[in-house]
């Protein structure tokens, strides 16, 4: 098991730093000691529990336990990796240094940045005051996820609400996920009848993905969901139950919109850490930025970067990070040897998108919304194929081969979608 870097000794240095120990930083630490085992890498992470949190709509809709999610953080990082437990604060990329917010410095050789991205609770008024109370829940945090099934179940009727914010956010698919497993739910019990459920979404379109729309627009038809477009949770009274959207009209007029609620499942808004915004290495909208295929940072060429962080318009799912690890990998291997890049991103992200218990439309696409699916099959179509990898497969895969570092390359097929 792996031990946090003792004491608090300056000047640390190390061949690759990578700050971010979630499902890209992992990935890219085993990968790069199963590649070079000699390699001098140290990972810069605070917390102490790993989540899968593609688990977490199953958690929710109580086809997963939480526990199963979760793991050790040190139990997860690869054998000689060096695990810094802390915080990353500032970086200094003119430097090749990162400052941690204890003080100490960390130089660097090559820098590979994935701290995923933050959830702006506070930007919702009185969300925090309610949140995993009053019927007010949220499968975006494993601190309520369990009381959003607790809230399914107890719901007999009333009106549920599901939201989703501007993007972007962490699995585009998941708010309407939750709405679709809640609705079948209780249909099922014989209580959706009496039951107006609402998805609410910033947006004006169900999906970004085009090619996937008709698909769910008929899980929205078959529950009877009413869609509730232009439609922004600004705030929340739990006591009350009332939530407030901002709600703009197709003049482009916005006014305030109170809604009566019984349950509240709230998708939050989004956005990069605030320790990546403030620093060089941001965008002009805060995330890391990166060339859209080498993921090489576009200021910097020591800096690489995977995940939800980064600046690009793939969908910032777990997909998209396994997707990106080999090639970050291979950029940095190459650029520390002095070779041209061998690896280029295409988008790839992954969606599966459940529609009900046991049906899930398997969204796979790349860069532009292209669809791009791995299996011969009209993946728009429910299907339970799908669900047994959502359950059972891609679990497996994620702990025992992206997070340590013999993961394969699926190949997809854009031709298939076609058919």
């Amino acid at each position: 098991m792996a031990q946090p870097e003792p004491g608090k000794t300056p000047g640390l240095r190390y061949t690759v730093v990578i700050v971010g120990g979630g499902a890209a930083g992992i990935a890219v630490a085993a990968r790069l000691l199963h590649e070079r085992p000699s390699l001098d890498v140290a990972l810069i992470e605070p917390s102490t529990t790993h989540a899968y949190q593609p688990g977490w709509t199953l958690v929710g809709a109580g086809a997963m336990s939480l526990k199963s999610t979760l793991r050790q953080e040190g139990g997860l990082i690869p054998k000689g990796c060096t695990w810094i437990r802390a915080a990353a604060a500032t970086f200094q990329p003119d430097d090749n240094t990162v400052t941690l917010a204890d003080g100490r410095t960390v130089a660097y050789h090559r820098l590979v940045v994935c701290p995923g991205l933050q959830l702006d609770w506070d930007k919702i008024e009185g969300l925090k005051e309610t949140l995993g109370r009053n019927g007010v829940c949220s499968n975006y945090s494993k601190d309520t996820v369990d009381y959003t099934w607790t809230c399914i179940q107890s719901l007999s009727g009333g009106t549920a609400l599901f939201t989703q914010p501007p993007m972007p956010i962490k699995c585009a698919g998941a708010p309407q996920k939750i709405a679709y497993l809640a609705s079948d739910y209780w249909r099922k019990h014989g209580t959706l009848f009496r039951t107006n459920v609402e998805f609410c979404l910033a947006g004006d379109a169900l999906f970004g993905v085009a090619y996937f729309r008709p698909a769910l627009q008929e899980a929205v038809d078959y529950y009877g969901i009413n869609l509730q477009y232009k439609h922004t949770l600004v705030a929340v009274n739990g006591p009350e139950r009332k939530a407030t959207f901002a709600v703009t009209n197709p003049e482009g007029k916005t006014e305030h919109v109170v809604k009566d609620f019984d349950m509240l499942h709230v998708t939050p808004p989004q956005s990069a850490p605030d320790f990546i915004k403030q620093s060089p290495l941001a965008n002009e909208g805060g995330w890391l930025a990166v060339d859209p295929a080498t993921l090489q940072h576009t200021q910097y060429p020591l800096v690489f970067g995977l995940g939800d962080v980064i600046g690009t318009s793939n969908a910032k799912t777990m997909a998209a990070a396994r997707a990106q690890t080999p090639i970050v990998v291979a950029n940095l291997l190459a650029s520390l040897d002095g070779k041209p890049f061998s690896g280029a991103y295409d988008g790839y992200g992954a969606c599966p998108l459940t529609v009900g218990y046991g049906k899930i439309v398997l969204a796979e696409f790349l860069y532009g919304g292209k669809p791009a699916p791995s299996f011969p099959y009209d993946q728009r179509k429910p299907s339970r194929f799908a669900w047994f990898l959502k359950t059972t497969v891609f679990p497996r895969v994620y702990w025992d081969m992206m997070l340590k570092g013999r993961d394969i390359t699926v190949p997809h097929h854009p031709e298939w979608s076609k058919s």
